[in-house]
């Protein structure tokens, strides 16, 4: 491991506290009685306090320096006096730990008093301080000159998603999302909670990728020497429940799919699914309004948030359009016992690529998709969809050949989705098996096994239920406004990350000269560097051979340029 002059030094001055008799890392407990929040809240002169956290900046000025510390709450200015720290006629606290040992980064704990400097900020007079965790490594902060002007901000998306404890360290606002993110499911399980429903947890690892159509992560059973399945659902556990008695169950659950990265996707997702017995998808349109009322001014303090360009009023109620309705009403087409071969053609004339893999469904829900579903920026219920996209739905009470389900858009996205419960077993046996017939044709998007247990479930019963489930990763996002679902994760999935080669010296200095015009004739870029045959035959292999660098012969001659 190669290590900068920077993290050399603190590794030096490392050795010189455990030379002093300083452990940089002690075990004790630190007794610490206040937070910053509540050193100014409860601001009085003369207190005494007892503060931990992070130096995080410091203006040294002789025999007294003023600094910041910042703890979880936030930051607060803290002065450091040599004779209030040492109070005896040995200075070396002050004048060897403080003013040389530490850096910025350390952890700290201060023992000290209020005051209000002239300029009447608050600040704690530090009377002992206690070092309690070294920092090697020196913090990305951004630098500020004397115009105000903001240099080295730590911005870099990859970088701060990679590094998200350096990222929650020098950029306050982003611990901001997450807590609204908390406050989000504290308010949801606060809601299910107060309406009498129970939440459960479900399996994760299953015998059988069920309740949703993707592909799953495939993992083995050792002892029992079985496949099993990351659960990419668990739409099909909470129905089981429902099946054994409870009225109301509820999961905020880790789902997983070996798919496609991006913007609004990720491989490991949060979603919440609840369902309740003896209700309908009309009863749940209700529910999902209100609730989502609640919890946007649990996270906001109101009903309206931004996200890019546009408002969002979670107010209730929500506009509800039917999908026939709303493919009529933005392509002139209506689908309304149409045949496959007519949704095709139709489809093939507004311009949308189609294939022989795609059935009824998949062909209204691409129609749609195209030019309907980023149409709705206001919460809006689109309802009532085709029987062929909704496997696990209950055919709609006026129309057999359409479901009672719902999607909720907002700004063009799909945030939650619910379902009148199919409860019928041979129905859903049915159903199972021509979305069977539909994966054997090539259709990626149809459910490729039944699940034969679930099946028995319902044939001992299920009374009528409705489901509903909600993308909690997306719906923080809209509520905090960002337009990435890595901003809204901790720790988002992150390709693996390139360690820099090691490389000599004299290889170094060849891929200097060529980062600065890429492409050099090979005999210009040999006398530039100045290397012996010898050396400059060593170089340039190795750089080649690490793919840093490559040889191309052309007409015109041998040249070198960077890879």
């Amino acid at each position: 491991m190669q290590l900068s002059e920077q993290e050399l030094v603190r590794r030096d001055k490392l050795a010189k506290l455990r030379a002093l008799g300083i452990n940089p890392y002690p075990a004790d407990l630190y007794p610490v009685k206040q937070t910053t929040t509540d050193i100014k809240s409860d601001f009085e002169e003369g207190k005494s306090v007892v503060i931990a956290g992070r130096l995080m900046s410091r203006r040294i000025q002789g025999s007294a320096s003023f600094a910041e510390l910042q703890d979880s709450e936030g930051r607060i200015q803290v002065y450091f006096n040599r004779d209030e720290i040492c109070t005896g006629d040995d200075k070396s606290k002050y004048n060897n730990v403080y003013k040389k040992l530490l850096d910025i980064g350390d952890f700290i704990g201060i023992e000290g008093e209020l005051f209000t400097t002239k300029v009447g900020e608050k600040t704690v007079m530090v009377k002992d301080f206690t070092l309690l965790s070294k920092a090697l490594k020196p913090l990305p902060l951004p630098k500020t000159d004397a115009d105000g002007n903001t240099y080295d901000e730590f911005n870099d998306p990859e970088l701060r998603y990679r590094q998200r404890y350096a990222d929650l360290v020098v950029n306050p606002h982003v611990k901001d999302v997450f807590v609204k993110r908390t406050k989000l499911f504290n308010a949801m399980r606060q809601f299910f909670n107060d309406a009498g429903y129970f939440e459960v947890e479900t399996p994760v690892l299953q015998p059988i990728a069920g309740g949703a159509a993707a592909r799953p992560f495939v993992t083995h059973h050792n002892s029992l020497d079985i496949p099993l399945y990351m659960r990419i659902a668990n739409e099909l556990y909470l129905k089981r429940l429902i099946v054994g008695g409870f009225d109301g169950v509820y999961e905020f659950s880790k789902n997983f799919r070996n798919e496609g990265m991006d913007r609004t996707h990720n491989p490991e997702f949060t979603a919440m699914e609840i369902y309740v017995a003896y209700k309908d998808y009309n009863w749940m349109m209700d529910f999902c309004e209100q609730l989502l009322e609640h919890c946007a001014i649990a996270v906001n303090g109101t009903t309206k948030a931004t996200f890019g360009e546009h408002e969002i009023d979670f107010k209730a109620p929500y506009q509800r359009v039917t999908m026939a309705d709303s493919i009529k009403h933005f392509t002139g087409f209506d689908i309304t016992g149409k045949s496959e071969a007519e949704i095709r053609k139709a489809a093939e004339d507004m311009g949308i690529e189609v294939d022989n893999t795609m059935g009824k469904g998949k062909l209204i829900d691409e129609i749609f998709g195209e030019n309907c579903e980023g149409n709705y920026i206001q919460p809006t219920f689109i309802t009532d969809y085709p029987k062929e996209m909704s496997p696990l739905c209950k055919e709609h009470r006026d129309n057999p050949e359409l479901t009672e389900r719902f999607e909720l858009m907002v700004c063009g996205k799909e945030i939650a989705n619910a379902y009148s419960e199919l409860n019928d077993p041979i129905d859903q046996r049915e159903r199972f098996e021509h979305q069977l017939e539909l994966a054997k044709k090539g259709d990626d998007e149809a459910t490729a096994t039944i699940d034969y247990d679930f099946l028995r479930a319902l044939e001992y019963g299920m009374p009528p239920t409705s489901g509903m489930g909600i993308g909690m990763d997306r719906l923080i996002m809209f509520l905090t406004n960002n337009q990435s679902i890595q901003e809204v994760l901790f720790f988002p999935q992150m390709k693996p990350e390139k360690k820099p080669l090691a490389i000599s010296d004299d290889a170094k200095t060849i891929l200097e000269i060529l980062n600065k015009s890429e492409k050099l004739e090979l005999v210009d870029l040999k006398s530039q560097s100045g290397l012996s045959n010898k050396k400059w035959d060593k170089s340039i292999k190795e750089l080649t051979k690490n793919s840093l660098a490559k040889v191309e012969k052309t007409e015109k001659g041998l040249f070198v340029e960077v890879v």
